[in-house]
């Protein structure tokens, strides 16, 4: 019998990549391949790219070569770039970068066994030529859904092999058209896209152009997916896309999300489920209501504000302004008043004045967010605003991306100071002899919101990742929270406490 093919797939970015990853993962796995988790015990290498700004371009190169480093001492033969950098500069990349033996856009997805096997076997596949991903489907998103032949990593590419055919741990992800999937890992959070691309026109942002134009999947999809991640041990699912709050604009219905989340909320097995990338001014009144007060859904509003001076918005051609910014929050809060909340910031936008950064300075202070991103304005290739002629001197850029940062240091830490004496629901992540018990409250992400640990002494046992503990806010560490177990434990504990 020969030797079984092995495959590492290392992943760099988003939540996005994630799910594709875990795409190619099942994809792989079905055709025969076996899955490791160490590169260096691979035959092949794949990184899974991030394209979305410079440093995270530059940690995706740092990947890759490194990867490339295990052929002189490892088991490793090839190592294959696929992702958002890998789609966004193709035959440029591959010409630049000879360490990476292929590099496979989003349109050899769906053939990744033999792309690789040709790899591995000494062959070449031609890199392609990044074209504008928008054009490859209809202007009018209600169109969008009888597109064939578009490659969207994530959904709409239906499996090679019948159910009864996959290897164990492989399904169908959300029916006859979606793809495989196969977990790479056993955390009890996953993610599941909403939607692909994006039709907004934000001047600092070249996603849309290799993400393409936005395009929802069925609601049947993703309850299908949904199940079979809670069927795998999933306590919490993460919804994604680039814009969660266009979804079903081209499924003929932009309230359709109010509709799936109860839905989702009534699959057996889950206990929590949350909404990513929001657009402000997109959000609906009753949007915020099932965000709100579904039971299962998280109150937890992950809103993309970027800025909040008005001329510094318009530039960067967003909507919105400080006032109108917590105006939302302050209605959100309302409805939920421990509701969790965090966004992303540029400073250094062209044009941007110290009057500006002043102006978001007010609503930092205002907006009382958990988490805050901060990142300092760069060109990115083919965006509009790499055309403006005001650019910030880039020591200027640093210098308010350090002040900004401070000032966010320091109002997420206080914000977390404010929930000292809330009761929360934590879901047990992991638990080892160095951290002890950690997990997350509502208005904690998996990896970008901070965590909490959970004080067992007192507890007979602890409890297992993917447990749901009830317990009370005693103190806070930065954005971190110290909670104590009120008793009330879901999900099972099966070890003892003090071991």
């Amino acid at each position: 019998m020969p030797e079984r093919r092995t495959v590492a797939l290392v992943t760099l970015g988003c939540a996005r990549n994630e799910v594709d990853s875990e795409e190619l993962a099942g994809r792989l796995a079905a055709d025969g391949w076996d899955l490791v988790e160490d590169a260096a015990d691979a035959d092949v290498a794949v990184v899974n790219t991030c394209g979305f700004v410079e440093a995270a371009k530059k940690d995706s190169v740092d990947a890759l070569l490194e990867a490339n480093d295990l052929k002189d001492h490892g088991r490793t033969q090839a190592v294959v770039a696929v992702g958002c950098m890998a789609e966004r500069y193709g035959k440029e990349l591959a010409e630049a970068l000879p360490e990476a033996d292929g590099v496979l856009g989003f349109d050899d997805y769906a053939d990744i066994s033999d792309r690789l096997q040709t790899i591995l076997s000494g062959g070449v596949h031609a890199s392609h030529t990044p074209r504008d991903r928008r054009k490859l489907l209809p202007i009018s998103p209600a169109e969008r859904q009888s597109t064939d032949g578009v490659a969207l990593p994530g959904h709409s590419q239906a499996p090679e092999k019948a159910p009864e055919d996959l290897p164990e741990g492989v399904a169908p992800a959300s029916g006859p058209r979606a793809p495989l999937r196969r977990r790479l890992g056993s955390n009890p959070v996953a993610s599941v896209k909403l939607a692909s691309g994006c039709d907004r026109r934000c001047s600092f942002c070249a996603i849309p152009s290799f993400r393409g134009s936005f395009i929802s999947r069925r609601p049947s999809d993703v309850l299908g997916e949904t199940r079979w991640l809670a069927e795998q041990g999933v306590k919490e699912i993460m919804l994604v896309s680039e814009n969660n709050t266009s979804y079903g604009k081209d499924l003929g219905d932009i309230r359709l999300l109010e509709t799936l989340l109860p839905e989702l909320a009534a699959v057996d097995g889950l206990e929590r489920i949350r909404v990513s990338y929001l657009q402000p001014a997109e959000m609906r009144p009753g949007l915020i209501d099932v965000l709100t007060s579904t039971e299962k859904v998280a109150p937890y509003f992950d809103l993309s504000f970027q800025h909040s001076a008005p001329g510094v918005l318009r530039a960067m051609r967003r909507f919105g302004d400080t006032d109108r910014f917590l105006e939302l929050l302050d209605g959100i809060r309302s409805k939920a008043p421990q509701a969790g909340a965090r966004s992303n910031f540029i400073v250094g936008f062209p044009g941007e004045s110290e009057e500006d950064l002043a102006e978001l300075e007010r609503f930092l202070v205002g907006a009382r967010l958990d988490a805050i991103g901060v990142f300092g304005y760069s060109d990115e290739d083919g965006t509009e605003a790499a055309t403006y002629d005001n650019k910030v001197d880039p020591e200027v850029v640093a210098e308010r991306l350090a002040h900004i940062s401070r000032l966010a240091e320091e109002l997420t830490a206080q914000r977390a100071e404010e929930r000292i004496g809330e009761t929360i629901e934590v879901l047990v992540d992991r638990v080892d002899d160095e951290d002890g018990v950690i997990g997350r409250a509502a208005h904690q992400a998996p990896e970008t919101d901070g965590q909490v640990q959970l004080t067992v002494n007192d507890l007979d046992e602890v409890p297992v990742p993917g447990s749901m503990v009830v317990a009370k806010v005693v103190a806070s560490e930065g954005v971190d929270l110290v909670a104590e177990p009120l008793g009330t434990i879901g999900g099972g504990c099966t070890e003892e406490a003090g071991r």
